[in-house]
């Protein structure tokens, strides 16, 4: 049987600690106590049309909805240790949403959270807006689709990564991880993928300074490329651009191909560099 708690406001220290196979509907936790935890080691729950303003209000919890709810600026930390969960339709501002959870699935949200996203496993992101520094900070197995993503320093150290139609404005992002495939995307930042591994982008936009350098099997297919100047430096690329390529310096091995390059560098290398650069028309008449 389930069990409804509705139209309370709760501010005690772990106030609704450990319920089971119960709907918390249309409540506050807020409150002159101040408490921390609200809704700590939870199972079998949802969270409907709820408000939060207490630190620390879901961890550990595990098999939960949390639905058309929002969590000011003063949740910090509000999801933590988490496991097979579903937030949809909320509003979260407080930093550090989601750290260390498993199968988590994110729909329809706005998120404003720097550090959101740390060490999670099995996190599915669909039809949301997400602001956040260091966003999914060493997580695996993530898949995002429809995301408006801004903050810098994304996607670092991750493993197992899918992206699609998706706009993402960030610096540094996908920075040492591996097995990244980015499809039908905008993706705008200095610095792209530097030190990357199996990363891939298909049908893509690409903007911004210095991008994709010190990749390992980096490949663009049917991509665009724009303000990109020195790209490609001492990485292992095999890559087809429509358009045009401000710069490219160095590559350490494979072929880029575009319809025009502003200038092929060469010099000063490090490293014995043998990538080629071919201009689409000179390769068809090769």
């Amino acid at each position: 049987m389930i069990k409804i708690i509705s139209n309370q406001t709760f501010d005690e220290e772990r106030s609704l600690y450990n319920i089971k196979n119960t709907e918390v509907l249309n409540c506050k936790f807020e409150g002159p106590a101040d408490g921390e935890s609200v809704l700590k080691e939870c199972r079998n729950f949802s969270v409907n049309k709820c408000s939060f303003s207490l630190r620390y209000p879901m961890w550990h919890a595990k098999k939960f909805l949390l639905k058309a709810s929002s969590m000011d600026d003063k949740t910090r930390a509000p999801l933590w240790y988490c496991r097979d969960g579903e937030i949809t339709g909320c509003d979260i501002q407080g930093i550090k949403c989601l750290r260390e959870c498993r199968n988590i699935s994110v729909d329809k949200c706005h998120i404003v959270s720097p550090e959101f996203g740390w060490r999670c496993k099995g996190v599915k992101i669909t039809n949301s807006t997400i602001d956040a520094m260091y966003f999914l900070f060493e997580s695996k197995d993530v898949e995002i689709e429809n995301l408006n993503m801004t903050g810098k320093y994304s996607f670092q150290y991750m493993k197992n990564l899918s992206i699609k139609n998706s706009n993402l404005d960030t610096k540094d992002a996908f920075w040492h991880s591996k097995n990244i495939v980015v499809e039908n995307s905008i993706v705008k930042g200095e610095y792209l993928g530097w030190f990357s591994e199996n990363l891939t982008f298909i049908n893509c936009k690409i903007i911004g300074t210095q991008p994709l350098c010190y990749c390992k099997n980096l490949k663009l297919i049917n991509c665009t490329m724009e303000n990109t100047d020195l790209s490609f430096e001492y990485s292992e690329v095999e890559a087809d651009i429509i358009g045009h390529i401000d710069s490219v310096k160095n590559p350490k091995s494979g072929t880029i191909v575009a319809d025009s390059v502003g200038e092929i560098i060469s010099e000063d290398a490090i490293m014995k560099c043998k990538g080629k650069v071919l201009i689409r028309e000179e390769k068809m008449t090769a």
